[in-house]
């Protein structure tokens, strides 16, 4: 009986160290460096030269040292770091937010799922290892020098186009009701600056049941689409939330939290589509509170129609456009030395 053959990008996840692969190099002091292996390769630093070919053909979690003695323990970078140390226009989804979109939308093997927002592919990758190679992920973005980013690095990573990705140049809202079908997706992801111009959209293409989850970077995201949601009595009451991440400091009986933590990067907030015709339940807490309507516009004078919700009124960081093909170029490159790295089905 012969064995499967293995999930897409797996021959880059273990075994021996081949050419083409990224490895991760750590120094004494726990600084980090990511290098890409090649045949007659060198890596030369202020500590000396570390030769590729000491590293080829080797398992990982062996320690080499460069020709100066420098020592280096070689490991595989893990979804996290590559994640970190890939190349980027806008800012990735960071891994801990990622992480918590995967569990909260309840991202299956096989899953259908629809995501707007690509950025740089950070969670395009998360979303495609969920799914896996029967799940299909359709990707829309607005910037073609950010789709280009995204598809190199997301073919880094995978070492090939993954089978059940496609990316779609221009704006859900006008584009997802021509390309899915009533109710044909499981999952919808939305990291935008205003998800809720999607929500016709999104009501449109999710399934009986299915997951809408979005991550917005304010309180004033938070609070509008949390708001038009409850108006549009098409889904569950909204659920929002942020994570915070602290690690701490082990040195023998030294045990306390590090003095620096990742703390806000964004907000998720998650809803469930609910069937034709089907009214939400009104929840207790919300029959005893004295607020107006979400339809009244005094109950939210910030949310004025005139507002514009851009990078600069929410202070975000704008990416150039030569920034952003500079680093176009180096995803693409990357995925092409990943592309030669030889597969091992066996």
């Amino acid at each position: 009986m012969s064995s499967p053959a293995r999930a897409i990008g797996a021959h880059l996840r273990t075994g021996v160290l081949k050419p083409g692969e990224r490895v991760q190099l750590t120094d004494p002091k726990g600084r980090k460096s990511t290098i890409t292996l090649a045949e007659g390769g060198q890596w030369h630093t202020h500590q000396g030269v570390l030769r590729h070919e000491t590293l080829i053909g080797q398992p990982e979690g062996i320690v080499v040292t460069n020709d100066a003695g420098q020592p280096y323990q070689v490991l595989r970078p893990l979804l996290n770091d590559y994640v970190l140390s890939m190349p980027r226009g806008a800012t990735v989804v960071y891994p801990k937010d990622s992480a918590q979109i995967i569990q909260v939308a309840d991202i299956f093997p096989g899953a259908r799922v629809v995501e707007a927002g690509v950025g740089s592919g950070a969670l395009s990758i998360s979303l495609l290892r969920a799914v896996g190679d029967t799940g299909t992920l359709t990707s829309y973005e607005r910037r073609e020098e950010f789709a280009e980013i995204a598809r190199g690095n997301v073919e880094g990573f995978f070492g090939e186009a993954h089978p059940g990705w496609s990316i779609r140049l221009g704006d859900l809202q006008q584009q997802a009701p021509e390309h899915q079908q009533p109710g044909s997706v499981d999952r919808v992801v939305l990291d935008m600056l205003a998800p809720w111009e999607c929500l016709e959209a999104v009501k449109h293409m999710l399934a009986p049941g299915g997951v809408w989850v979005s991550y917005v970077a304010t309180v004033t995201q938070l609070s509008r689409l949390a708001e038009q949601i409850r108006a549009s009595e098409g889904f569950t009451e909204p659920e929002g939330h942020e994570t915070m991440l602290r690690t701490w400091h082990l040195d023998g009986l030294a045990v306390r939290p590090d003095h620096r933590m990742v703390a806000h990067t964004g907000f998720l907030l998650s809803t469930r589509r609910l069937a034709d015709n089907q009214t939400p339940l009104q929840l207790k807490k919300r029959e005893k509170a004295s607020e107006p309507a979400p339809e009244d516009k005094a109950a939210w004078p910030a949310y004025d129609e005139d507002v514009s919700w851009t990078e600069d009124s929410l202070k975000a960081r704008v990416v150039s456009k030569k920034k952003a093909r500079r680093a176009a170029a180096q995803a693409t490159q990357n995925a092409e030395k990943a592309k030669e790295v030889p597969r091992d089905d066996r």
